[in-house]
């Protein structure tokens, strides 16, 4: 991909909102749900433009619990957003999974907000 069109495409992605999780959950809440209703005109646009693009849905988790519980919990809450955006039109064929349980975070503060922030289905590119 040309430079010029990936940066077109992050500039896309950079207006996705992460979908966030109560802690051990990974059922969808309404902040979550504005977040990817939201979410879903950016991804029409995006697959509308780059029709052979594939988006990877990431799971992830705060720094609590087991590595394989997390990874665990990672992809449940990357498989419930997938569901949510193909209920709301995006097309299986282009949405990709991955867990990254607590591998990834976005904050490592010791408190509530730090780990609110790192329990999330993210989307980005895939490569």
């Amino acid at each position: 991909m040309p430079p010029e069109v990936r940066r077109s495409l992050n500039e896309k992605l950079a207006k996705l909102e992460d979908a966030l999780y109560d802690y051990d959950k990974s059922t969808i809440r309404a902040d979550a749900t504005v977040a990817l209703k939201d979410d879903v005109a950016v991804i029409r646009d995006i697959l509308a433009t780059y029709p052979s693009q594939k988006l990877v849905i990431e799971g992830n988790c705060d720094e609590r619990g087991s590595e394989e519980y997390n990874l665990a919990l990672g992809e449940r809450r990357a498989k419930a957003a997938q569901e949510f955006l193909m209920s709301m039109g995006i097309p299986t064929a282009q949405l990709t999974l991955v867990s990254f349980g607590k591998d990834h975070p976005v904050c490592t503060d010791q408190d509530e907000a730090c780990w609110q922030r790192n329990r999330r289905a993210h989307i980005t590119a895939a490569p």
